[in-house]
């Protein structure tokens, strides 16, 4: 009686624990939403008893979606590396160093297709001055792109400058020495606009980059301070940065304010 007391108690507590951060997990032992139980698994204490049932659970569920999925699905390999995961550790939850990791990975595969294949393979719509951006949703007020030629120029690299950029870029991601002067900075762009992010630091030193919608670009810097500033669809942003290691900055509509 006891025992069993003591398990309601243990329930009651992380499902208390749960609510607190926001999230309520009171049913969540008769779910059977992949992501729902998914995050679950991720916030949970790592002795609650419910992991035993519902990580097993999980597990059947995205074998099953995978199993029935179109060829075309793209959450497929979602689900596949979660799964992995699974296999591996109690949860999906990784840690920022190992974030960092996969995505140096993904950047180091990207830049060696591109240095194969002598030219960037980032597929974009280059912009034009009637591009408008509506600032205003109550009174449809618009400005018109005015970075328009300066983003294509930007965009618009011979093979020789791409390929120098692209061996920069893979020299810096392969270099883990803590004193060098230079590092990268990946910017991934998740608006349905082109943008430039400048950077400037201390005297003239300053840099640009342009970052098609929906897409991602690197650049490698000195290191030092720094105040980045874009306008996304429209909106201003602007963000004091000390660049001191390799960092990766997401822009989109919910990030500008």
């Amino acid at each position: 009686m006891k025992r069993l007391l003591l398990l309601i108690g243990s329930v009651m507590f992380f499902c208390l624990s749960a609510q607190k951060r926001g999230k309520d997990y009171s049913d969540i032992i008769k779910s059977n939403n992949i992501y729902e139980i998914n995050a679950f698994l991720r916030d949970a204490h790592p002795d609650d008893p419910r992991r035993s049932v519902l990580k097993p659970r999980v597990m059947e569920l995205m074998k099953e979606y995978i199993k029935n999925a179109h060829p075309a699905d793209q959450k497929v390999k979602d689900m596949q590396e979660m799964l992995a995961l699974l296999r591996r550790r109690p949860s999906t939850k990784i840690t920022f160093d190992e974030m960092n990791a996969i995505i140096k990975q993904k950047q180091i595969a990207k830049y060696k297709a591109e240095l194969a294949a002598k030219q960037s393979t980032t597929v974009y719509t280059p912009s034009n001055a009637q591009n408008t951006f509506v600032v205003n949703t109550s009174s449809n007020a618009a400005i018109p792109n005015a970075e328009a030629e300066e983003f294509n120029m930007l965009m618009n690299i011979s093979p020789v400058q791409h390929q120098n950029k692209t061996v920069k870029i893979l020299n810096s991601l392969f270099d883990n020495d803590p004193n060098a002067k230079e590092c990268i900075v990946l910017i991934q762009n998740q608006s349905d606009c082109n943008i430039i992010v400048r950077m400037e630091g201390v005297g003239t030193t300053k840099y640009r980059l342009a970052i098609p919608a929906r897409s991602d670009n690197s650049i490698v810097i000195e290191k030092g301070q720094y105040l980045f500033s874009s306008l996304v669809c429209g909106a201003q942003y602007a963000s004091q940065k000390t660049i001191q290691k390799p960092i990766m900055v997401a822009l989109g509509s919910t990030t500008v304010k």
